[in-house]
Order: C-alpha cells, then sequence, then structure tokens
C-alpha cells in the first residue's frame, strides 16, 4: 500500500494595514451641504482667466459681473467661499435682542474716529541764558522765584536782582549792608507786590517792591532762614534753628506760631493750594506735614521719614488734591509721591542723582525735577506711571533751584555754573498749534510777496 505524502498547506499570514491617518488627529473634510459647487467652482475657474486691458473693456466686464448675479443669485458678488470646513451658526429667534451690539459698535467708531494725538515736542536747548555771578552754591538755600506778575527774583551773594520776562528789564532791588551776611532765601507773595527775604544774619525782611523799599524786619530765629512760603498774608520761615514760624505780615506782633519737631536744619517749606497744610523738609531727612486747623501744633499730623537724605524739594500737585511730592539729597535720590490726608507713600523713583528741586505742570500730568551730582540736569517725568519724558541738559553744575512762570509753561533753573536757564518745558498745544500756523501763513505770505515782485 503506498504510503500517502501528507502535503501541508500553509497558513495565510494576517496582514495590517497602516491608516494614513495618524492616530488622533483630524481630517479637514468641507462640509457639502453649507457649499454651492456651481458658485465655488466659477470662482475657481475666473481666478484662473488673464484678460488684458484690450480684451476686456469696462463694458465687457460689467456684462460678466451682471450676468454672473443673476445665474447664481448674487451669490458671487457676496464673496462665497469655495471650501467650508463647518456648519453656519444658528439663526437667532426673530425676539432676540443684542443689548452689547450698540455698545461695542459705538466704541469702535469713537475709536476709529478720534484723532490721533501727537507726541508734544519739548525743545532740548533753552530759549534765554542770563549770566547770574555770584550764585552761592550751597544745597540748602533757595534763592530763586518767579512771581504772577511775571517777574524773576534771584539772590547773587548779597543782592537781589530783578528780571520782567515781558520787557527783558534788569533791575537791582536790595543789597545786605554787612560783609558777612548773604541772601540765604527769598519768596514773591501770591499777588506779586512783595518780596520775603531771608538772611543769614537771622532775620525776615519784607520788600515793596513796587516802591523798591523795605517794610519790615521780622527777628525771632536764632539762625539762618533757608526756607520761606507764603499762605496768604501768612509767611512761614524755616531756619537752621530747627524751628519754623509763622508770622503774620499785617499785625505788629507779627510772630502767630512756632512749629517744633525737625532736628537739624529746615530746608524745605512748600504751603498746599487750598492753604489747608504745610509741608517741611528738613537735614535730619524728615518729611512733616502740618494742618493748619489742627488744635495741637506740637506735632505734625505726619512725620514721614522714608527719605534717606535731606528734604529739600517739595511740589503740590496743582490738579490733584493732597498729592505732594518731594526729592532726597544724594545719598537718597528719590522722589516720593504722597497722600497727605492719609501719609501714605504711593509711588517712589530712584533718579539716580540728587534731588534739588521739583515742578508740577499745570497743563499735563507732568513734572519736572533738577538734579545736582552726578547728573546736572533737569527730567521732565509722566505721572503716575514715572515714565521719563524729555532730560534737558545745558548746565555744567548742579541745578540747585528752579520756578514756574505765571503762565505755567516756561521753567527757569539756576545752577551753580552761575547761570540761569529757561526752558520752554510744558507749551500748550492749542497755542503751539497757532503759533505753528502762524509761522507757515508768515512764510507762505513772504513767498507770495516774492512771486509779486
Amino acid at each position: 500500500m503506498a504510503s500517502a505524502d501528507v502535503i501541508s498547506t500553509p497558513t495565510k499570514l494576517s496582514t495590517r494595514t497602516t491608516s494614513k491617518t495618524p492616530k488622533g488627529a483630524d481630517r479637514f473634510i468641507p462640509s457639502r451641504a453649507e457649499l454651492d459647487l456651481e458658485v465655488s467652482h466659477f470662482n475657481l475657474t475666473k481666478e484662473n482667466v488673464c484678460f488684458s486691458g484690450s480684451e476686456m473693456s469696462p463694458s465687457k466686464a460689467e456684462y460678466r459681473s451682471t450676468l454672473a448675479d443673476s445665474l447664481f443669485d448674487g451669490k458671487v458678488s457676496q464673496a462665497s467661499k469655495i471650501l467650508t470646513f463647518k456648519s453656519k451658526a444658528p439663526v437667532p429667534k426673530s425676539s432676540h435682542s443684542n443689548s452689547l451690539k450698540v455698545l461695542y459698535s459705538q466704541s469702535a467708531k469713537e475709536s476709529s474716529q478720534a484723532p490721533r494725538r501727537a507726541h508734544r515736542h519739548i525743545p532740548q536747548a533753552p530759549e534765554r541764558v542770563l549770566d547770574a555771578p555770584d550764585l552761592i552754591d550751597d544745597y540748602y538755600l533757595n534763592l530763586l522765584d518767579w512771581s504772577s506778575q511775571n517777574t524773576v527774583a534771584i539772590a547773587l551773594r548779597k543782592s537781589i536782582y530783578l528780571w520782567n520776562a515781558g520787557s527783558g528789564e534788569i533791575s537791582h532791588l536790595m543789597e545786605l549792608p554787612d560783609a558777612d551776611d548773604c541772601v540765604t532765601s527769598l519768596s514773591w507773595m501770591a499777588n506779586g507786590s512783595h518780596l520775603a527775604v531771608g538772611t543769614n544774619h537771622c532775620a525776615v525782611q519784607l520788600w515793596d517792591v513796587e516802591r523798591g523799599r523795605r517794610m519790615r524786619d521780622m527777628k525771632g530765629h536764632t539762625g539762618r532762614v533757608g526756607a520761606l512760603a507764603w499762605n496768604g498774608a501768612m509767611l512761614s520761615s524755616g531756619s537752621r534753628d530747627t524751628h519754623i514760624f509763622n508770622h503774620d505780615v499785617r499785625a505788629a506782633q507779627h510772630l502767630v506760631s512756632s512749629l517744633e519737631h525737625h532736628t537739624q536744619e529746615v530746608c524745605g517749606l512748600k504751603w498746599s493750594h487750598d492753604g489747608s497744610q504745610l509741608a517741611s523738609g528738613g537735614n535730619d531727612n524728615q518729611l512733616n506735614i502740618w494742618n493748619v486747623d489742627s488744635q495741637d501744633q506740637s506735632a505734625p499730623a505726619f512725620s514721614l521719614t522714608d527719605h534717606t537724605a535731606a528734604v529739600r524739594a517739595l511740589a503740590w500737585c496743582p490738579w490733584q488734591q493732597n498729592l505732594l511730592a518731594s526729592g532726597g539729597g544724594t545719598a537718597d535720590r528719590t522722589i516720593r509721591f504722597w497722600n497727605t490726608t492719609t501719609g501714605a507713600c504711593l509711588n517712589s523713583i530712584d533718579t539716580k542723582s540728587q534731588v534739588c528741586s521739583l515742578q508740577w505742570s499745570p497743563h499735563y500730568k507732568e513734572l519736572v525735577s533738577s538734579h545736582g551730582f552726578s547728573l546736572n540736569q533737569l527730567c521732565v517725568w509722566k505721572y503716575p506711571t514715572m515714565g521719563k519724558v524729555a532730560e534737558l541738559t545745558g548746565h555744567t553744575a548742579r541745578v540747585l533751584h528752579t520756578a514756574m512762570s505765571p503762565d505755567g509753561e516756561t521753567v527757569v533753573s539756576a545752577a551753580s555754573d552761575e547761570t540761569l536757564r529757561f526752558w520752554k518745558v510744558f507749551e500748550r498745544e492749542n497755542k503751539a498749534t497757532s503759533s505753528s500756523r502762524k509761522k507757515e501763513g508768515e512764510g507762505m505770505a513772504t513767498r507770495m510777496s516774492s512771486l509779486i515782485r
């Protein structure tokens, strides 16, 4: 018997098919329900046909556009999509109203129509430079002020000179008789008719500028008077004897009160614009806030000790009540902003240089600071961000004093280099625009007259 050969049939191998789409990926399949294939085909084919100006006349182009709108019910001119991958949003109910539609549409309209504000130009060079020989180089004195009648007063050692900013006239007001005496402070009364003068011999003098004569001497201090500040008919004086005296210049017995809290020389004094608070700074690094209506005058409402050097630079904000700026000396170099109602420090910035004086702008939310060692410059700051708007250089020594013009546009600076410089820092925009238009008009008139000739 023949043995049967056993033939083994090979098993069928299972084949794995690899998906062309990676696992977890999306396939973008157009939604044909949302497409108009005829319009899509027309849009695709018309882009591939190029017509030159000679082949396609305006009338023929208008005919093709009208024909396409008639065939496709105006869908071509509505920028129909060739492909769409999702369904359209459901149509809202007829009774539904979007309450924010008017708000957002108005905001967008207003923002698009609002004129873009141009960046304000601040001249980098002074408008005028005057010599100030014998200006004392002393951080703790206050030797410059600008009156409401547009007259600048500057103390040059024993003398005081007046410069009329309107006429440019210079006059000599007074000179101290003693050889070892000198002017240590000065301050204009609000009406600009009288000037208060502090001396190295501890006196406070009151001068009638129009008549050019001294009205009275007010004694009491036992040290030089380095700071003066007016509040109506009340004159406050700060001295090296650490005391602050309040004088009523109308009364025979002029001394009204004495404020005693500083432990070293008082070098900064400023009354708030409403006359309710007095800020005083001293060489003891203290900033004191005094309330005029307080029953207890033996201590300030707030004694602030954040500064780490003498506090001489003080300025009250003209457009925000109870906002005070203060600046520290070489070891401190910071400008600080205070809420004088609560005594809280709102902000501070390191200026990298000794802060000598501060002036707020009445027209912009800005202030200007003058500096000594080591930068010897003026800086314009944006408030409250404290971004630096401009740096004004030109002085070759520390800029000890600044004063603001009565129109609030010009700042005058006095430095140890014995010069006065006038900076057009805060010129109002409408005035700048009108002046530029005037110059353009003058230039056009000049060109026209030359053409006529």
